[in-house]
């Protein structure tokens, strides 16, 4: 394959693809390589019980399973970014895939739980590996004209991976079992292994300074500490010690990393490139759009599955129109933003958002169905898709070329903590709202059917036959209920968005952040010019 490539001394940083048919061919490969990693996030949901059944396993101990991968891979995205900055972007894929791919395939083979759970760690790393790469090659080595168009369609596949990885898993554990899970992820690496090889290019950045050590470790001990309290919180309770105890461990490592890469000359992050107003807004803008998109899964899967009584399988093709929709919008970012702006384009896909869940709240009914939930759910996917792109793009566009790892890093840090915050947050707002308007409903049902029905819609519809001539008003009371608390969650959401606009339009990018392109930016500033 002919490419135009500009390449540049040993050990220099960028190398320029300008044959268009050679950039296709490496988003493709980026492409098939972030789909297996996004995937595998969420893919394992669907497979609960099987794993349970088969290893028998403990809920908790299932949970770990499927968190550990997560957690794995948002503690090590900002050493390993820095990592394939350093050693060259292309190695640090290749060897991310390899890792990668044996550990699902290990997986899918796995004997016993702790084999599984080994597993997961060790995919975990990998993806590490791969993540921040992905989006660092397209940064660094596309010309500014054609970055925003590739970023959009990073950003879509980022954003909507994970609902299509997880209707693939459904109808795999559906049509087979849940070992074939893992067949899907060892597919996208083998055909990204293959594309890498011929299509991407190797670039690495010269350093003055030596390999942040102490940036890493105090970057891993706070994204585990404050990950586990988002996860363990909801799960354990908020004043158990676990999830105190990783709080504080979080809090005073994130404290630490701050004040240490404030101080060193070379860190790994640059916090005081949060003081620009692109790295600013674009980081809390996917925070909170992450955050609100996770938030809304949680509630979209119960209400299928236990208000309207579908399976897994049909409630998350119900969903789908949200990440299809996602991904369209996201390819159209950059047009739109090309005219009115970065900053008009994530104000507009925020409000975007902000109407769909109002939508969500005003007209979701137990009688209303799918037909009162899907006007919600397409705006949603416009918006988020409209306001993730530009948010990206100013993100990896705040920080020098040299760096586009540990920016590329940092974006998928941010989708992270996002998303177990999103969770946490809209989870309990549905929780409290469901508990406080099912207790008044509950007059005359026996206290403990009662008490076992205030944990959740599932748990009562589970014990509405023990309930005797009372079953029919529990099933009724329960959905009900469910929707009210639904409500709650949503009007928090629309909070949520309403102060994140408010923010954007005040400081959110000065103009589009195309013109602040990471290739033109300067590298390393304790490295000359022409060495990079």
């Amino acid at each position: 394959m002919s490419t135009n490539a500009s390449p540049k001394p040993a050990g220099a940083g960028a190398v320029t693809i300008d044959d268009p048919r050679r950039r296709r061919a490496v988003m493709l490969g980026v492409c098939l390589a972030l789909m297996a990693v996004i995937a595998s996030v969420s893919g394992l949901n669907v497979a609960q019980p099987d794993i349970t059944v088969e290893f028998g396993s403990s809920q908790s101990g299932v949970l770990w399973i499927i968190n550990i991968y997560t957690i794995t891979l948002a503690a090590l995205l900002l050493p390993l970014g820095a990592v394939g900055d350093r050693w060259g972007r292309k190695p640090v894929l290749l060897i991310g895939l390899a890792l990668f791919g044996v550990a699902s395939a290990a997986a899918g083979l796995a004997t016993s739980a702790g084999m599984l759970l080994a597993s997961r760690v060790v995919a975990g790393i990998g993806a590490a590996m791969i993540m921040p790469v992905t989006l660092a090659v397209i940064t660094s080595s596309f010309p500014a004209q054609a970055r925003s168009q590739a970023i959009g369609v990073w950003t879509g596949v980022a954003g909507a991976g994970g609902l299509i990885g997880m209707f693939l898993s459904a109808v795999l554990v559906d049509v087979a079992s849940w070992r074939w899970l893992f067949v899907l992820p060892v597919v996208l690496v083998l055909a990204a292994v293959v594309v890498a090889v011929r299509s991407i290019p190797d670039s690495r950045e010269a350093f003055a300074y030596g390999f942040d050590f102490f940036g890493a470790l105090s970057s891993i001990i706070a994204v585990v500490g404050l990950i586990l309290v988002l996860h363990e919180g909801p799960e354990r309770g908020w004043t158990h010690p676990v999830t105190v105890v990783s709080l504080v461990v979080g809090a005073v490592a994130a404290v630490a990393f701050v004040v240490g890469e404030s101080r060193r000359e070379g860190p790994l992050l640059d916090v005081g490139l949060f003081r620009q107003r692109g790295l600013s807004s674009g980081s809390v803008t996917l925070l909170a759009v992450f955050g609100v998109q996770a938030g809304v899964a949680v509630v979209l899967y119960p209400f299928f599955q236990a208000v309207l009584g579908w399976s897994g399988l049909l409630a998350t093709v119900a969903i789908l129109p949200m990440a299809l929709l996602m991904m369209v919008s996201s390819g159209l970012a950059p047009k739109i933003a090309a005219r009115i702006g970065g900053r008009a384009t994530m104000a507009l896909g925020i409000a975007l958002g902000a109407v769909g869940l109002a939508l969500m709240a005003l007209l979701v009914s137990v009688e209303g169905g799918y037909p009162s939930v899907l006007p919600g759910i397409a705006a949603m996917g416009l918006g988020m898709g409209l306001a993730m792109t530009p948010s990206t793009e100013a993100i990896t566009s705040s920080l020098p070329r040299s760096q586009q790892g540990v920016a590329s890093a940092l974006n998928d840090v941010t989708r992270e903590f996002g998303t177990a915050l999103g969770v946490a947050l809209l989870g309990a707002a549905l929780t409290a709202g469901y508990r406080a308007a099912i207790g008044p409903r509950l007059e005359g049902v026996a206290d403990d059917t009662a008490a076992t029905a205030r944990e959740g819609v599932s748990n009562a519809l589970a014990v509405a036959d023990a309930a005797g001539p009372q079953a029919g008003t529990l099933v009724t009371a329960a959905k009900e209920s469910f929707v009210d608390g639904w409500q709650q969650g949503m009007w928090v959401g629309v909070g949520v968005l309403a102060v994140l606009l408010v923010l954007v339009l005040v400081r959110g990018p000065r103009r589009s952040t195309t013109s602040d392109s990471p290739a033109d930016a300067p590298a390393d500033p304790g490295v000359p010019a022409d060495a990079h």
